[in-house]
């Protein structure tokens, strides 16, 4: 008695959808994110203390591709990045993450 409603009303509810991908490997679409807030805390404390000082020389390189379990490929554009310069390196980048980091100055890298 159902079937007749989700045929006449929902086409397309029955059956298959989509392409098939045969032997399936999850660590060749391994591709882990962090968000443009996550960002700055890569760095320590002291660090960003240190490089937020008024009349500080150097700009922050930040390689998110380094580190044990917080390493991270893609930088997404959540959030928002201290009004600081700072450099980014990462595999790849999203068009709002380029675009806030740039935005206070900084620059982003693709690394292999």
């Amino acid at each position: 008695h159902n079937r007749i409603h989700f045929d006449k009303f929902h086409p397309g509810y029955f059956g298959k959808v989509g392409m098939r991908h045969f032997h399936y490997k999850k660590n060749r679409y391994f591709n882990p994110i962090v968000n443009v807030e996550n960002v700055w805390n890569k760095l320590s404390v002291l660090q960003q203390t240190s490089f937020m000082k008024k009349g500080a020389e150097k700009i922050p390189v930040i390689d998110v591709t380094k580190g044990g379990r917080t390493r991270s490929y893609k930088v997404l554009g959540k959030g928002h990045l201290p009004n600081f310069p700072v450099v980014v390196k990462a595999k790849s980048f999203s068009k709002t993450a380029e675009r806030k980091i740039k935005a206070v100055g900084g620059a982003c890298i693709l690394t292999a």
